[in-house]
This record gives structure tokens, C-alpha cells and sequence, in this order.
């Protein structure tokens, strides 16, 4: 098995799409979340939990170089999930004026 059948893809190969947005949505906790449509305070201090916990595994196995990479790829995605929220905020709001 060569080293990049072994890691899980990032983005469409054809597209360049990040992807990660819809492998995150196959998450069993995520599932469990969105279940009833609503994310409470606790659901939300859970995946921070679990996002902290994953941060606290990963990090001390970066070197520095690497560590400022990582980080810059976490806010660029950070950056892009906040936007596509907006955007679709956005796309979702009435496009009449009300004139009451």
C-alpha cells in the first residue's frame, strides 16, 4: 500500500473542492447533533471538547515548520467554513423588501 492510499483525501482530486465539510458530516457525533435540527450549548462545548483533544494529540507531533503550516491551514479552513455559513445565510434570507 503506497503512503498515499493510506491517508484520507482532503479535497476532489477533480475539482479541488475541500471535502473535508462532507466527511465531517458522516461523524457520528455530528449525526447525533444535528439529529433534532438544533446544537445546544451542550453539544457544542462537546465538540470543542473532542476538537481540543484532537489539537492536544496532534501538535506536539509537528515540527516547527510543519506546526506553522498546520496552523495556517486550520485558519484558512476556519475562514472558509465561517464564510460558507454567511454565505449561506445570505442566500437563505427573503429577497422581498417588506413594505408594511
Amino acid at each position: 500500500m503506497t503512503d498515499k492510499a493510506k491517508k484520507s483525501a482532503w479535497f476532489d482530486e477533480s475539482t479541488s473542492t475541500p471535502i473535508l465539510a462532507k466527511q465531517a458530516q458522516r461523524l457520528e457525533s455530528f449525526l447525533a447533533a444535528v439529529a433534532d435540527g438544533v446544537i445546544d450549548e451542550s453539544e457544542l462545548q462537546s465538540q470543542e471538547a473532542r476538537l481540543v483533544k484532537a489539537m492536544k494529540e496532534v501538535e506536539p507531533l509537528l515540527d516547527a515548520q510543519v506546526h506553522e503550516k498546520v496552523t495556517g491551514l486550520l485558519l484558512e479552513l476556519a475562514a472558509y467554513d465561517l464564510m460558507q455559513v454567511m454565505h449561506a445565510m445570505h442566500k437563505a434570507r427573503p429577497k422581498t423588501v417588506f413594505q408594511g
